[in-house]
C-alpha cells in the first residue's frame, strides 16, 4: 500500500476541484497512482467538478465582517456573473464569511478542511460552474472601517490608530475609488522606484536638456509618482482639496491597515473564439 501525503492530496484537489476527503479515498484505492484517481473519480459522481477545475473563475464576490476590532475580507470567485447573483452561491459565501470570521487565521486551506470544501464540491456539481474561495484576509487595530461597492466586487478594510469607525469607512471608501498601492511614500518598494526612475531618465535623455535639468525633472516625477500611487499623499474624494493624510490628522489618527480586494484582478481570462472553437472541432481538432 503506497504512503498518500499530502501533498498528492492537494494536486488532486487543484487538478478535480473535489473535496479533501474524496480525494484522499480515491488516492488510497488507486494505491497512489494519480491518473488512476483521476480516472476513477472521473467514471465517478465526481466527473461533472472535476470537468469544470479547470475553467477560470474570475467573476464572484467580496464579503467584508468587522465584528471586535477585527476586519475580515474574502473573495469567492465563480465564472459568470449570472452564477455570482445566484442565491445558493451567495448563501455559501455566507457560510464561508461567518466560518471566516470565526477564525485568527487567514488560512484559506484550513478554512476549506471539511464541510465548507465539501459545500463547496457539492455546489460546483449543482450549479455547474467552477467555484473558488481564493483568498482572505484581517485587518485587526484600535478602529476598523470597511466599504463594499454595490455591486459586491470591490471591498476595503482600513485599520485606525484613533478617529471613529465613520473615518474608516470614509478612507475605505477612498481607497476603492482610487486604489493606492501603499499607505505612505515610505512603503513603497525600492526597486519600483528605481524601475520608474530608468524610465524617466530615458525619456528625459531624448529632450536634449541638461544633466542638471534632467536630474531636476526626475526628481520632481518621482516625487509626483509616489505621491499618486501613496494613500496618505492623494485628493480625498470627498474633497480634492485635502490630502487622506490631512483628513486624518485633523482626528489625531493614523492608518495602520489597509486592504483592497477587486473581484479577479491578476486572475488571465482566457477569451474564447466561439466561432473558432465550433470549426476546430468540425475539422476534427
Amino acid at each position: 500500500m503506497a504512503s498518500i501525503s499530502a501533498g498528492m492530496v492537494k494536486e488532486l484537489r487543484e487538478r478535480t476541484a473535489l473535496g479533501m476527503m474524496e480525494c484522499k479515498k480515491a488516492l488510497v484505492e488507486a494505491d497512489g497512482d494519480m491518473e488512476l484517481a483521476i480516472e476513477n473519480l472521473r467514471k465517478s459522481s465526481g466527473m461533472k467538478a472535476a470537468k469544470k477545475a479547470s475553467r477560470v473563475a474570475a467573476d464572484g464576490v467580496v464579503r467584508v465582517v468587522v465584528s471586535n476590532g477585527v476586519g475580515t475580507l474574502l473573495e469567492v470567485n465563480s465564472e459568470t456573473d449570472f452564477v455570482a447573483r445566484d442565491d445558493s452561491f451567495l448563501d455559501f459565501t455566507d457560510e464561508v464569511i461567518a466560518a471566516a470570521a470565526a477564525t485568527e487565521s487567514s488560512d484559506i486551506d484550513a478554512l476549506m478542511v471539511g464541510g465548507l470544501e465539501e459545500r463547496r464540491s457539492a455546489l460546483v456539481q449543482k450549479i455547474g460552474e467552477n467555484i473558488t474561495v481564493r483568498r482572505m484576509a484581517k485587518v485587526n487595530a484600535p478602529v476598523v472601517g470597511s466599504y463594499v461597492h454595490s455591486n459586491k466586487r470591490i471591498g476595503v478594510l482600513i485599520g485606525l490608530e484613533g478617529g471613529n469607525a465613520e473615518l474608516a469607512k470614509d478612507v475605505a471608501m477612498h481607497v476603492a475609488a482610487v486604489n493606492p498601492l501603499v499607505i505612505n511614500p515610505d512603503d513603497v518598494d525600492p526597486q519600483v522606484i528605481e524601475k520608474e526612475k530608468e524610465i524617466f531618465v530615458a525619456q528625459a535623455e531624448n529632450s536634449g536638456k541638461s544633466v542638471e535639468i534632467i536630474e531636476k525633472m526626475i526628481g520632481g516625477r518621482i516625487r509626483k509618482f509616489l505621491a499618486e500611487i501613496s494613500l496618505m499623499e492623494q485628493p480625498f474624494v470627498k474633497n480634492p482639496d485635502q490630502t487622506v493624510g490631512q483628513l486624518v490628522k485633523l482626528s489625531d489618527a493614523s492608518i495602520v491597515g489597509m486592504v483592497r480586494f477587486e473581484v479577479g484582478e491578476g486572475i488571465e481570462k482566457i477569451e474564447v473564439d466561439f466561432a473558432e472553437e465550433v470549426m476546430a472541432q468540425a475539422r476534427g481538432n
